[in-house]
């Protein structure tokens, strides 16, 4: 193990800080939603493509912390995390796709607003 000397209180707090500062950032750019990140990216707005990509982060780096894998070999690292950032993109896609149909169903006209 690489980290035996190193203080669990101490690694609690790293860990509770940067999941932290990645969460403010989320919350500061959903509040804010700055014009600049309005563009559109490959069919989304980049602001849409960087909570995609902190929340991938944080995914990962709960993983890496609490799951134990920064002491693992990489191949079984590789063997956890690549499906879950794989299935956590994939279930992204298809929520944006779907959500997407559904507001342009609604919006032209084709269902009246019922609720």
């Amino acid at each position: 193990m690489a980290h035996a000397h190193e203080s669990n209180t101490k690694r609690i707090w790293v860990v509770f800080g940067i999941l932290s500062v990645i969460t403010i950032v989320e919350v500061i750019l959903g509040i804010i939603r700055p014009e600049a990140l309005e563009a559109h990216v490959a069919g989304m707005k980049l602001l849409n493509w960087i909570f995609i990509i902190l929340t991938i982060v944080k995914a990962y780096y709960i993983a890496w912390a609490f799951m134990h894998l920064e002491g693992e070999k990489a191949g079984l690292r590789w063997s956890i995390v690549l499906p879950l950032v794989f299935l956590i993109m994939y279930l992204s896609f298809i929520l944006l796709v779907e959500g997407n149909y559904i507001h342009d169903v609604y919006h032209d006209g084709f269902i009246s607003w019922d609720f």
